[in-house]
């Protein structure tokens, strides 16, 4: 029997919502914030919620736009971003700093 791949096994928890949350706030409250890191956090709750052709479908924005946005050099815009949250079942929020 095959034993799955790290990354397999992270896709499979992160279908769980909460799961995919509590990985999307740890990339995004590192104390040294990497926003490459955050991108492709969200590449890998993309994958486990459909992946990225039914992302893009959802969104309407162009497959070849998301893989790039969604890369560790992506640089997606507000927009974008938003659209893409929303589309997995999240929404952007702002915090007091501690």
């Amino acid at each position: 029997m095959k034993r799955p791949t790290y990354h397999e096994d992270l896709v499979k928890r992160l279908k769980d919502p909460k799961r995919a949350l509590g990985y999307l706030n740890a990339c995004l409250n590192q104390e040294d914030f990497d926003e490459g890191v955050l991108l492709l956090a969200l590449r890998d709750v993309a994958e486990a919620h459909g992946g990225l052709r039914n992302l893009a479908k959802r969104t309407g924005l162009n497959r070849e736009h998301l893989f790039k946005i969604l890369s560790k050099n992506g640089n997606p815009r507000l927009d974008s971003l938003t659209q893409l949250t929303n589309a997995l079942g999240f929404r952007l929020a702002f915090q007091i700093a501690a």
